[in-house]
């Protein structure tokens, strides 16, 4: 395994300059980035539940989005710039209110213009994942 180009701290930081609007409220922890894998977690919120009390797919697809944009950063370093290209998702089952959702994100290609991977989201402890996402990022020339 190459060695991370950013660790979970040093993302955590970057993200606090250059993307603030989305990581300032301290929802989201970034509990672990090595290059290739990492592990958010995004504490349970009244928001996150659409009617009829379950996890809302806009708060799965966010964190799923965010966990690929993370397991990037750690593989590249900091490119402010790179984007989501492409993000297909399915919804397993649902999530357990009051329940953190936790996002496990892979790499399986890092090229030089692509990323691909993908996200399983699961809700508190359970196993099972409640969505599985795949997802492309572009990553602009450096």
């Amino acid at each position: 395994m190459e060695r991370a180009k950013m660790n979970a701290g040093e993302i955590e930081a970057f993200l606090r300059e250059v993307f603030p609007q989305a990581f300032s409220d301290g929802d989201i922890a970034i509990e672990q980035a090595d290059g290739v894998t990492c592990r958010l977690r995004q504490r349970f919120s009244a928001r996150m539940l659409r009617p009829g009390g379950t996890v809302s797919g806009p708060t799965l697809m966010a964190l799923a989005d965010f966990a690929m944009y993370v397991v990037v950063l750690s593989a590249i370093g900091p490119v402010a710039l790179a984007v989501t290209t492409n993000l297909s998702i399915n919804f397993l089952r649902k999530g357990t209110p009051g329940q953190d959702i936790t996002a496990a994100a892979r790499l399986l290609k890092l090229g030089r213009r692509l990323a691909v991977g993908e996200v399983n989201l699961f809700s508190g402890a359970s196993a099972d994942p409640i969505a599985h996402v795949t997802s492309t990022y572009s990553i602009p020339n450096q």
